[in-house]
């Protein structure tokens, strides 16, 4: 069970996965942690110093971290791998499919600073299609941690899963939205405030800023919030549920319109035929660019300014 207890940022995502990991390490001889030369980016040198036998640094060497992950986890090892998101997504690719899932292999990986959390590292380290590319792997499980609590739950789960598991978020302060101590569900999205008139679907860092637009309105717009955490499996009983009586709802995501949420719910949409408009929020036919997260936030239109300016649409119909 969770409960929301909303405040500004106070602690770093990168440091929910150290502390989770060192946590498994204590109790799972099995836990192994590799990095592609990030360490120090990371946090992961302190699981070196803690645990220096079951850190691996295989170097900027993205694929072929891929490929002994896997190797890793026939020998009975439960892998976790980090590097920049477009890193462990689109350059690792063919081996997550092929050495991980193909092989019936067990990969959990943590792509950080996906979207405009890329910062100044600039457009050959933004990802905006991770979501996209890893929807197309047969039974992944793909996640997008909204803030500390979130990401330390979703990785001492994934430790209990066989499979491709995939979970992106900043390696950064994000605001927090879960009181310690929260519980969650893989395949369960989490109804943070209720709506009569549009609903809005988001999930990982924006989950804040939605919040935040949904508070802005509420004296003119009643809108729904629900972060959709897990991406896939996608909660399709819970959208179906939230989407009865609504005038529109609103998909509000760190990644390109096409392939994640908005996709997924436009998908839903048309195979049912219903009769709801639809509004993608995200990154729409770009590449990546070098500012500051709040400049890039602003620039890629993703604010709690964007997101009301998307649900007044429906109002104004």
């Amino acid at each position: 069970m969770f409960t929301i207890e909303r405040s500004k940022a106070n602690a770093e995502l990168r440091m929910a996965v150290v502390s989770a990991l060192q946590d498994l390490m204590k109790t799972d001889d099995k836990v192994v942690a590799l990095e592609a030369d990030l360490g120090g980016a990371s946090g992961w040198t302190k699981i070196q110093k803690t645990n220096p036998d079951r850190f691996i640094n295989v170097g900027i060497a993205e694929a072929n971290m891929t490929g002994i992950a896997a190797g890793l986890s026939i020998g009975g090892w439960t892998p976790f791998i980090h590097t920049f998101a477009p890193f462990a997504t689109r350059r690792a690719y063919d081996q997550l499919y092929l050495s991980g899932a193909y092989a019936h292999n067990t990969v959990n990986i943590y792509g950080s600073d996906p979207g405009f959390a890329a910062g100044p590292n600039g457009g050959t380290h933004t990802s905006f299609e991770d979501i996209a590319l890893m929807r197309e792997i047969p039974f992944s499980v793909i996640c997008d941690a909204a803030d500390y609590v979130q990401m330390r739950w979703i990785i001492k789960t994934f430790s209990k899963l066989k499979g491709i598991h995939y979970v992106r978020g900043n390696r950064k302060a994000v605001n927090n939205i879960y009181k310690e101590g929260s519980e969650f569900e893989l395949g369960k999205g989490n109804v943070l405030r209720k709506g009569k008139d549009v609903l809005v679907i988001t999930a990982g860092q924006l989950v804040w800023d939605a919040l935040e637009a949904a508070d802005e309105l509420k004296n003119d717009i009643d809108v729904e919030v629900v972060d959709m955490f897990t991406i896939k499996p996608f909660d399709f009983k819970l959208l179906s549920e939230c989407l009865k009586g609504k005038k529109g709802v609103v998909s509000f995501e760190n990644h390109s319109i096409f392939g994640g949420i908005g996709s997924i719910i436009s998908e839903y949409l048309a195979e049912r035929a219903a009769a709801i408009p639809l509004k993608r929020v995200g990154i729409c036919e770009r590449f990546g660019e070098v500012g500051s997260q709040d400049y890039l936030q602003k620039a890629y239109g993703l604010t709690s300014a964007d997101l009301k300016a998307a649900i007044r649409s429906f109002a104004n119909r």
